[in-house]
């Protein structure tokens, strides 16, 4: 073997050690983090940024809104389990982005996330409600006007 060869072998291992570094070292030791994702077209997405092999969310929670209901007009729901069955992974046109936030893991919307992972729609076909936080400068039942 010349001289020449044995470079380009040592240089592939090494290459080779530093991108299973690379791995390990994003599978165990970094935290995973939710960003909030809002589009063009309004809607707004939670999720576990991606931008490798494609720009996108996994584990992608949407917002929904139903005026009807007073009490919880704001819920939230795992986009995998709308009615049409999408795979739980949006791919999203960079574009299209508006703005994106990395969330606080200590937020409440990260914890809720991270201890009620799936919300399931109910039994009864409606999603799993969650209410929105109080403002805290206003006393319940005062309005802001």
């Amino acid at each position: 073997m010349n001289r020449t060869n044995k470079i380009l072998l040592i240089l592939v291992i090494v290459l080779f050690l530093v991108l299973v570094g690379l791995v390990v070292w994003q599978k165990f030791y970094t935290t995973p983090s939710y960003w909030a994702v809002y589009l063009r077209t309004g809607d707004l997405y939670f999720g576990k940024l991606m931008r490798f092999p494609s720009f996108g969310l996994k584990n992608v929670y949407t917002v929904s809104v139903n005026q009807q209901d007073a009490q919880n007009p704001i819920s939230l729901q795992r986009f995998a389990n709308v009615f049409w069955g999408p795979e739980d992974y949006l791919k999203i046109n960079r574009d299209e982005v508006v703005w994106m936030t990395k969330l606080k893991s200590d937020g409440q919307l990260a914890e809720l996330l991270k201890t009620n992972p799936n919300l399931l729609p109910s039994p009864s076909g409606a999603s799993t409600q969650q209410q929105p936080p109080q403002n805290p400068l206003t006393p319940e039942g005062e309005s802001n006007e």
